[in-house]
């Protein structure tokens, strides 16, 4: 075995039984005694996390360049390392006491929420990693919503098999993202059924099935479900988002409904619609920018110039034909 193998095979085992220990402790202890666990895990994490420190630092010089000082930039670092660790820990502590969750929330904009669902078609939530989005999903299933989330196959089973059981006990249906067809087909029965699906656009997807568009001014490679989904079954876009206040307290922004703007062509639609979303994220992370998890390669894919582009096809001896 090769020692990055070797090293790979360790990471997932410490971060396995890392989960396990602390789902085990907070399964058993107070929460005035978690907090204060949570507190010199992330004192410890914060100083052994030099990569993933490196990444949100490149992040937030890219989004914000010389608009933050470098002090301030140093602030946001921790404090939305201190946001993830408390995070994590509350997700846990909520999904073993789920009858609690509700008296941490508060609720903005409930009304916007409840007049999208009276049409009958569910509800298309857009979010971002923003705020401890999981414990909002978990609050509003405990606040009667019914709830599902598209998000990703973990890769390791055991981690994968312990979320699912999580999700099962705080109400919470998971929609994997792969394989494609079957994600879409959940979506539209969820939708279908009146409920709720939630769908994060805010990280990179890559230069294959998205669409490039301007997120703090960088071209950014973007997810279009949310417009497909909503153009394709008439479901209203309803963005939510949620931060965390003082006092271990929690409040979630439900804004207005979110209408397509219609276009001469279906590629025009996408692309402007994904840009008035994508906006709608980047104004909540100017406001609340600790809140957002800054250790995200965001710009990492780029688009290809169109006479890079064909430059590479006339060097590709395989040519499709046209």
């Amino acid at each position: 075995m090769k020692f990055s193998d070797g090293m790979k095979h360790f990471k997932r085992a410490a971060a396995r039984w890392g989960m396990f220990g602390s789902a085990w402790l907070v399964q058993r202890l107070p929460f005035r005694v978690v907090k204060v666990v949570m507190q010199c895990m992330i004192f410890i994490g914060f100083r052994l996390t030099i990569r993933l420190k490196s990444i949100a630092a490149e992040t937030l010089d890219l989004a914000f360049g010389d608009e933050k000082s470098k002090e301030e930039k140093k602030m946001i670092i921790k404090q939305c390392f201190a946001n993830f660790g408390r995070g994590l820990v509350e997700m846990m502590y909520y999904c073993f006491h789920p009858e609690k969750v509700r008296g941490v929330f508060a609720i903005e904009g409930k009304e916007h929420l409840d007049q999208a669902l009276q049409q009958g078609k569910g509800v298309v939530a857009v979010t971002a990693h923003f705020g401890n989005f999981p414990l909002m999903q978990l609050a509003m299933a405990q606040y009667g919503y019914p709830v599902n989330v598209v998000i990703r196959r973990v890769r390791d089973e055991k981690i994968a098999e312990f979320a699912y059981q999580m999700m099962n006990k705080s109400a919470v249906k998971p929609i994997y993202a792969t394989p494609r067809r079957a994600c879409v087909q959940q979506i539209i029965q969820a939708l279908r059924k009146n409920e709720i699906v939630f769908l994060l656009i805010d990280q990179n997807f890559g230069s294959d099935g998205g669409i490039f568009v301007d997120f703090f001014g960088r071209k950014s490679a973007t997810a279009t479900g949310p417009v497909v989904i909503a153009d394709r079954t008439q479901a209203p876009i309803v963005p939510i988002f949620n931060i965390s206040e003082p006092g271990d307290q929690h409040r979630i922004f439900i804004e207005p409904r979110f209408d397509l703007e219609p276009r001469p062509n279906q590629q025009e639609m996408l692309q402007v619609n994904v840009s008035r979303l994508t906006q709608v994220i980047e104004r909540y992370i100017r406001r609340y920018p600790s809140e957002w998890g800054w250790m995200h390669r965001r710009w990492k894919s780029q688009p290809v110039e169109e006479g890079v582009r064909q430059r590479q096809e006339s060097m590709n001896p395989i040519q499709q034909p046209s």
